[in-house]
């Protein structure tokens, strides 16, 4: 058989390729002779991917809450997945470049708030509030990722608990500021102020891991990248858009459909019932309340004083509305 003239390039450059690397190319050709072809439950390892779901209870809709989950910790890896890219080319980034990673970053937290439904109407209150108490004192506060989003995205002192920003100086230590991350107000136990064992447990888990990952994106998360780009560059209307989209996403519209989920299943007139870590849901989840925001300075005054205020108004709306129906 005479091989065309393609497959004589191709093999051609694959000899280079393995030739640079001292590697003889007849070695590897025989070894296709006996390779398997790739097929696609393997390479998603799908076999694997469906034995990762155990529930503690034999309550149905415990399984829904276990892989939505799981879903959402897959998109948080997409989101660090594009941050690391902006990362690595944060001192002379291209803005088309930057552009296009923090709009697909937009797409997964897009897909991640849409998807939100399955949590707030796609289990019964009464399976959830039956199978929650074997959950504790586990939290979705725990999720490491999304504290890694965070951290990637913005300079450390926009996440320090808005009682103490004023207070820290440039001189203070990323120690001293990390004591101060808002997420340690919103994990206290309710009655005592003291911190709960969803905390604990937490801090004992990655604190270490987050505080090395603080350092480290001190000089290369998505404002410093921002600020290192030209004047004329710094006014790329797209990039501006997406930077301001992800700040909405993160910052307002992802937090607003936890609480809308909070408000379902663990709203109970007189009293609320505490979620299962003790978080203390109803003034941590509010972006009203936190005013948290990555990108201050593409905010006008009167955007950053009403933070937060429409979406809660609509999120009561829509309630409401849904209650009467």
């Amino acid at each position: 058989m005479k091989l065309d003239e393609q497959t004589l390039e191709l093999l051609s450059k694959l000899e280079q390729k393995y030739t640079k690397s001292g590697q003889d190319l007849k070695a590897y050709l025989e070894g296709l002779l006996y390779a398997n072809y790739l097929n696609y439950w393997d390479y998603i390892e799908v076999d694997t991917l469906l034995t990762l779901q155990k529930p503690r209870t034999p309550i149905k809709d415990e399984v829904i809450f276990i892989i939505y989950h799981q879903i959402t910790e897959l998109y948080f890896k997409l989101t660090l997945h594009e941050m690391e890219q902006v990362a690595e080319h944060a001192e002379h980034i291209n803005p088309d470049f930057f552009a296009a990673r923090v709009k697909r970053m937009n797409a997964y937290f897009r897909n991640l708030i849409h998807s939100f439904e399955i949590m707030v109407d796609g289990m019964e209150q009464s399976q959830f509030l039956k199978y929650r108490m074997s959950l504790l004192p586990a939290s979705g506060f725990q999720s490491a990722q999304y504290r890694m989003v965070e951290i990637c995205a913005t300079d450390f002192v926009n996440l320090i608990d808005k009682d103490y920003r004023n207070k820290i100086t440039f001189a203070s230590s990323m120690e001293d500021q990390f004591d101060h991350v808002y997420w340690k107000a919103g994990a206290t136990e309710l009655a005592s102020g003291k911190k709960t064992l969803t905390l604990t447990q937490f801090e004992q888990k990655y604190s270490d891991q987050l505080l090395v990952l603080a350092k480290e994106y001190a000089t290369k998360n998505l404002w410093i990248a921002y600020t290192n780009l030209s004047e004329s560059d710094q006014q790329h209307p797209e990039l501006i858009e997406q930077l301001r989209q992800f700040d909405l996403n993160v910052n307002v519209n992802w937090p607003l459909q936890h609480y809308r989920s909070a408000v379902r299943y663990l709203h109970k007139s007189p009293e609320d019932i505490a979620a299962t870590g003790g978080t203390n849901w109803q003034k941590y989840l509010p972006p009203r309340f936190q005013k948290r925001i990555f990108y201050p300075q593409l905010w006008t005054e009167t955007e950053i004083e009403e933070w937060g205020k429409q979406g809660i108004i609509d999120l009561l709306t829509k309630n409401s509305t849904t209650s009467r129906s």
